[in-house]
């Protein structure tokens, strides 16, 4: 028999159901159980109930009072570009003076700045370094990460960053689903030869890193200035031959078709979407795609916020993603993610607890496993400073999560 593990006293007890992203009305049906329980075994949900367990129920479990509080699913981040070489301050000021993201990358900073501090670093400094935020990211209730590559932009690199991806899987208590973004921009090797690059990814890179199984998705940046519609197409036709799915960067800057053409791939998730048209969240329905929405990365680069309630009336699934990266959003709370969802997308406490839960898990293949609290799911749970999902939306600037639970073990706070 395994660990097991009670959690009691639950003031109120808030998760979606289900083992698929939820859209339109759907996105705000929570279940919420007041003076709640959760009985945990062997990492997973054992039971939900109401009132107190009997001592039987109790017998052989680790108690754990909540003392009155919220508790929650553990938080996804359904969108990171976790392992990365050196940061991007010196690029702040240039931001603020008004300077455009591509007239940076066209100056080779931006992400080829990351790619030359990556390619320098080490496997084990790569794996020391996201180590350090997944442990932050962890403190802040979030149990589920999804870490792209596409800091690496050749063979070596991009295996060294999803090689780092995958140790830290196996030693970190944060869950981590890998995604290979090789697409990510133009390296400057290449910068005279787009279909040089574009022959790497599709003959070399991609047959490789599905061979080792090294990822479970393949994402590109279609935006102008970096991967047209067709490129982006060709990189995601290839992807999929190799089984990996597709996830596309569309229409973050300029809306040039990564939408649609993330609806005509039935893609599992579109992410960005700021500068999405109406034929945009048209494809994303029709295709069954989850859009992905960084509600950060446009608080950070002064950026519109992406039409959010639009897509909920259109019966699209929304997830939330930090974004975190060293350039455009070099933050990982979900927590101001969800405050910046409250005051800026408009969405309810409801829709947004399961853009960071269910629909978050959904977007990175992990629905029938997380996301929710229900037997046989992943025991993730966060014990918050709060009694309702309206006080998460209204606090911000300080860590409302009190103690989180991963596969049924306390793994921070108290």
């Amino acid at each position: 028999m395994g660990a097991r593990t009670a959690l009691i006293n639950i003031g109120l007890l808030a998760t979606p159901q289900g083992l698929s992203a939820r859209g339109g009305g759907a996105q705000s049906e929570v279940q919420l159980l007041q003076d709640a329980y959760l009985l945990m075994a062997d990492g997973l949900v054992e039971r939900v109930g109401s009132g107190s367990p009997s001592r039987f129920d109790l017998a052989g479990h680790e108690v754990i009072d909540a003392r009155g509080a919220l508790v929650t699913p553990g938080l996804v981040d359904a969108h990171t570009h976790l392992v990365f070489g050196g940061w991007r301050a010196h690029e702040l000021q240039l931001k603020l003076a008004g300077v455009p993201y591509l007239d940076i990358l066209d100056k080779g900073g931006g992400i080829l700045d990351t790619v030359r501090q990556t390619r320098k670093a080490s496997t084990g400094a790569l794996v020391d370094k996201a180590r350090q935020a997944l442990d932050g990211m962890l403190a802040l209730g979030t149990t589920t990460v999804e870490a792209k590559s596409g800091y690496g932009l050749d063979l070596d690199n991009e295996i060294k960053q999803l090689e780092a991806v995958k140790q830290l899987q196996e030693t970190h208590p944060v869950d981590l689903v890998s995604t290979l973004m090789a697409a990510h921009a133009l390296p400057p090797e290449y910068k005279e030869d787009r279909e040089g690059f574009l022959r790497l990814i599709i003959d070399t890179i991609i047959p490789e890193v599905a061979g080792r199984g090294l990822a479970e998705f393949c994402d590109v940046f279609c935006e102008q200035g970096v991967f047209t519609v067709t490129e982006s197409r060709r990189v995601l036709e290839a992807a999929a031959r190799h089984g990996l799915r597709a996830k596309i960067h569309a229409d973050e800057l300029h809306a040039i078709g990564g939408s649609e053409l993330a609806g005509e791939l039935g893609a599992v998730s579109a992410e960005h979407l700021i500068a999405m048209r109406d034929s945009g969240i048209a494809a994303l329905k029709t295709g069954g795609v989850i859009a992905c929405l960084l509600p950060a990365t446009s608080f950070y680069l002064h950026k519109p916020y992406a039409r959010a309630r639009d897509l909920v009336t259109a019966g699209v699934p929304i997830a939330l993603g930090s974004d975190f990266n060293p350039g455009s959003c070099p933050g990982y709370s979900l927590q101001l993610c969800m405050n910046l969802a409250s005051w800026h997308y408009k969405l309810s406490p409801q829709e947004i607890l399961t853009a960071v839960t269910l629909n978050g898990a959904a977007a990175i293949g992990r629905a029938r496993q997380t996301g929710s609290l229900e037997p046989g799911k992943l025991a993730d749970a966060v014990i918050w400073e709060a009694d309702s999902l309206d006080f998460l939306c209204y606090r911000f600037g300080s860590n409302l999560a009190r103690a989180v639970i991963k596969k049924g073990r306390l793994v921070a706070g108290a």
